[in-house]
């Protein structure tokens, strides 16, 4: 079968409206008919503004521009709003999965850079999240690790919508996050009489 996968994670560009495009994947494909094969291109991009918000699509065509195109057009329209701690990283780690590709998304402190390999790369330059640790376990498609990735995004509670939820004030919320990292726990008793 004749497959061509090439990935490039390094192809961005910035467009008018401040959008940054990431191209995932390039495959050829061929469809075998009568007279031989005709081959097309499918591609698969990542669109994000760099604050919070991201998308992803694929498109074919016999051109690799035209189909390129259409991937951009389809990441426009399923654009996702994801809520960044400190316009920096996430609020807490994340499981995703999609198919056989399993995500573990991790959250970082400042300084640590993107920590994550192909098409996750792609998502969280584009979202704008500059300290993050990540892992694909299982599947290296890039279909389905996009797809497991954001899975995991969509399961992304930002501590004002969890405290909404409960009905709480968000300080009681980041407080406890607070406690629990440092190890402490205010429920027990230590005292013994």
């Amino acid at each position: 079968m004749a497959r061509e996968n090439r990935n490039e994670n390094s192809n961005s560009r910035e467009e008018g409206s401040d959008l940054i495009d990431k191209l995932v994947s390039i495959n050829r494909v061929a469809k075998v008919v009568k007279g031989g094969r005709r081959f097309g291109f499918a591609a698969l991009v990542v669109v994000g503004d760099g604050k919070g918000k991201v998308g992803y699509g694929s498109g074919k065509a016999k051109e690799v521009s035209d189909a390129m195109r259409k991937a951009l057009d389809s990441a426009k329209k399923s654009m996702v709003r994801i809520p960044l701690r400190e316009g920096r990283t996430l609020h807490h780690d994340l499981y995703g999965r999609f198919g056989a590709g399993k995500v573990i998304i991790r959250t970082a402190p400042v300084g640590t850079g993107i920590i994550a390999g192909g098409p996750m790369r792609a998502v969280f330059e584009a979202l704008g999240v500059q300290d993050v640790v990540a892992k694909s376990v299982g599947t290296s498609n890039p279909h389905n690790m996009l797809k497991a990735t954001f899975d995991a995004l969509d399961s992304m509670k930002s501590p004002r919508a969890v405290a909404a939820k409960r009905g709480k004030k968000v300080g009681e919320i980041v407080e406890r996050r607070e406690e629990k990292k440092s190890g402490k726990n205010t429920d027990t008793k230590t005292d013994k009489e």
